[in-house]
């Protein structure tokens, strides 16, 4: 059912090594495959909020369900959530800001442009007011969704009614989203063409390298009984390992200067953890929560609050903000080790 770990053993390459440069360069194919999903009807926003959370999310779903088959510590599956959707809009986008800013408004060139092309200014300028309006409803969700789920482990767990309370938010989300975009493609008369499916094809081939590579890491941890490389750091671990992609994407669209693409990819992904990973792990097995939770999730909440008003009143996310989303980090690393 699972041919390629087959493959690798028989070509005798059965190494951690081996299996961490397959996550890397099937991250890599999912990166240049979905830079051109652009071309063939996808925008910037829907392509960071649809399409990349699925591929770069698929290693925490897969760690879901390979922490129920082993009936493993239900706890850990809440750490690498915490741990993925913090680093997300914390380390991940705040050090592209230092680095190069986020800047959501309209670049230099498009500035130059608009006495020379009036009508196509303002079209862009429309689909960046657009994409900074759907931007803060993704935000809005991210604080909702933290909302519910600290609300509903206030008990010190998540039982399997609060895992069907949070995969219903999740699929209803995931229904705005589609219809979103269906909306936009009728309006603009678009529809994608067999190259969109071809590319989503890719797409999919690489989120199968990351399936491969990382079933075979975690089960490598799982293994490992001391040192701090081991099972007992198992879920913070593999949230850094599964952050990889993330950070991939975002650095990739904040140096391209798609700080749209590199935004909603963070913001997006953060969803398929919080609120479906927990949840299904929850429906799965009740999910005792850790010591840092509520931490985890103010961090989230008060990160997705700054964002949101950063987009709405500085249109985007200025270099100096960066330092302290960097230390907020900093201090959720610190609480969750120190706890």
């Amino acid at each position: 059912m699972n041919p390629l770990p087959d493959i690798i053993d028989g070509a005798g390459l059965t190494s951690v090594w081996t299996y961490l440069a397959l996550f890397l360069g099937a991250s890599f194919l999912m990166i240049w495959r979905l830079e051109a999903l652009l071309d063939h009807g996808l925008e910037g926003t829907a392509l960071g909020t649809l399409v990349m959370p699925y591929c770069s999310g698929l290693g925490n779903l897969l760690f879901v369900f390979i922490i129920a088959a082993r009936k493993g510590p239900g706890q850990d599956v809440l750490t690498n959530c915490l741990v993925n959707n913090v680093t997300n809009l914390t380390l991940v986008l705040g050090l592209p800001a230092l680095i190069w800013g986020l800047n959501l408004g309209p670049d230099a060139k498009g500035k130059k442009s608009s006495a020379r092309k009036k009508s196509g200014a303002v079209d862009a300028e429309t689909r960046q007011q657009l994409n900074r309006l759907s931007l803060l409803l993704t935000l809005a969700a991210v604080i909702f969704f933290s909302g519910m789920t600290w609300a509903l482990g206030r008990d010190g767990r998540l039982d399997r009614g609060d895992g069907l309370a949070l995969v219903a938010l999740f699929l209803f989300w995931q229904c705005i989203q589609v219809f979103d975009v269906l909306k936009y493609n009728v309006r603009r008369k678009h529809s994608f063409g067999a190259l969109f499916y071809f590319d989503v094809f890719l797409v999919m081939l690489g989120a199968y390298g990351l399936y491969v590579s990382i079933d075979w890491l975690v089960t490598w941890l799982t293994a490992q009984k001391a040192g701090f490389v081991s099972a007992a750091n198992l879920g913070w671990l593999s949230g850094w390992l599964m952050v990889v992609p993330n950070a991939l994407i975002a650095f990739y669209y904040a140096a391209r200067r798609r700080a749209d693409i590199a935004y909603a990819s963070q913001v997006g992904d953060g969803h398929i953890c919080i609120p479906l990973c927990l949840g299904l792990s929850a429906l799965l097995a009740p999910l005792p929560v850790p010591k840092f939770f509520e931490t985890g999730l103010a961090i989230l909440i008060g990160a997705a609050v700054l964002h949101g008003l950063c987009v709405i009143f500085a249109q985007g996310l200025p270099r100096w903000l960066g330092w302290p989303l960097v230390a907020a980090y900093a201090w959720f690393v610190g609480t969750g080790f120190l706890s």
